[in-house]
């Protein structure tokens, strides 16, 4: 029995019901069927799931998806929305008359669509099983994970010649005899990855006193001897996986204040990547980080180490497991960041990332990108 039939038989429900296009991870990782319109995925306890699509997509979901796939006619869909005249009650009638019991839904399951289906039959819901069945990596998985890491490296490659080849003027870094900017970068790096197959949003190019808030996404001229972090997060098109990388940099030497702060979070990185393995609580490894940045005098909460350590990386950038308070024991399989950083305002910060697989002996680090602060 596995985890999905287990929680099934934990609620005393018949089947487990999802609704979505393959931009929700769990459908994709269920079905491996690429789509933009929503298909219901049903699965009966002790049974192989089935995707209910459209009539247009049928012959394809028929090739191409990983389970038996059913046109909405076929599922009768057709013929109760002609009775019904209500979507939600027409879908929720359609997935009673299959499941035939009682149902399990996740937590991003529509309202109004298990308000339906509670007319016929209970509404369970699911802890998130799907999630934890996906957090444990294949090793197809971690090759997919393993290729777009490639291409991730080779566009940070790319934004650090970007930034070592500019040349200072006036404290501003220019390449070209124009401006090196937070745009100019983050579009080099886009370009690059879009040429090997992969699609990057939001990527962050901060610089300076930005660089002291975590997550902006950075805009203007790039500046010497000033912090630049650079987050990047692309996803395979073709198999939909994503990577995650961090490194922060500066043209010419900065601040004390930095130096001091990058040598604590390379330490930091280490310290963890030294203590991640299967058996460990991600909780703990988190905490192993936080004492490290307080006894070289640094904060946790809001200034200083202001985030978890890390998060899982898979068909989503951030899911399961979790290095941070609360986080759970890491299993062999789990492909994961470990990303410390710090951040204070009026000096900026550092942050380093790297992904690797979890397994019975330790961390086996994917990324193979070198740090270095001066460039």
């Amino acid at each position: 029995m596995d985890a999905l039939d287990k929680s099934m038989e934990e609620h005393g429900a018949d089947g487990y019901v999802l609704i979505g296009s393959s931009e929700n991870a769990d459908i994709r990782y269920l079905t491996r069927f690429i789509t933009t319109d929503p298909v219901v995925y049903i699965r009966k306890r002790g049974e192989q799931g089935v995707i209910i699509v459209s009539q247009m997509e049928y012959d394809r979901a028929v090739r191409e998806a990983a389970v038996p796939a059913m046109s909405r006619a076929e599922a009768g869909f057709l013929r109760i929305i002609d009775e019904e005249e209500d979507r939600w009650r027409s879908l929720a009638r359609m997935i009673a008359d299959y499941v035939k019991g009682p149902v399990l839904v996740p937590p991003t399951f529509p309202y109004a669509l298990g308000i339906a289906i509670s007319q016929y039959y209970r509404v369970d819901l699911d802890a998130g099983t799907v999630g934890a069945i996906r957090a444990v990596k294949t090793r197809e998985e971690i090759t997919h994970i393993r290729r777009v890491q490639g291409a991730t490296e080779t566009a940070m490659g790319h934004a650090l010649d970007l930034i070592r080849r500019s040349k200072p003027r006036g404290g501003l870094l220019y390449q070209g005899g124009s401006a090196l900017t937070s745009e100019r970068v983050r579009q080099a790096m886009h370009e690059l990855l879009r040429s090997r197959g992969c699609l990057a949003r939001e990527t962050i190019v901060s610089c300076g006193e930005d660089t002291a808030t975590p997550h902006i996404q950075g805009r203007g001229p790039l500046r010497e001897c000033e912090p630049i972090v650079i987050d990047i997060f692309p996803q395979d098109e073709e198999s939909g996986y994503y990577s995650d990388m961090t490194r922060t940099v500066s043209k010419g030497e900065p601040s004390t204040e930095i130096r001091e702060m990058y040598t604590a979070v390379r330490d930091a990185q280490d310290l963890a990547a030294a203590s991640i393995k299967a058996g460990v609580a991600g909780s703990a490894v988190h905490e192993k980080v936080v004492d490290l940045f307080k006894d070289r005098g640094y904060t946790t909460g809001l200034q200083g180490f202001t985030h978890n350590l890390g998060h899982g990386v898979g068909l989503e950038v951030h899911e399961l497991p979790t290095l941070g308070p609360g986080g759970d024991v890491l299993r062999a399989g789990n492909v994961v960041t470990n990303e410390p950083g710090l951040y204070y305002p009026g000096t900026g910060g550092v942050r380093i990332e790297n992904i690797g697989v979890v397994n019975r002996k330790g961390f086996r680090c994917l990324t193979r990108f070198p740090r270095e602060l001066v460039v």
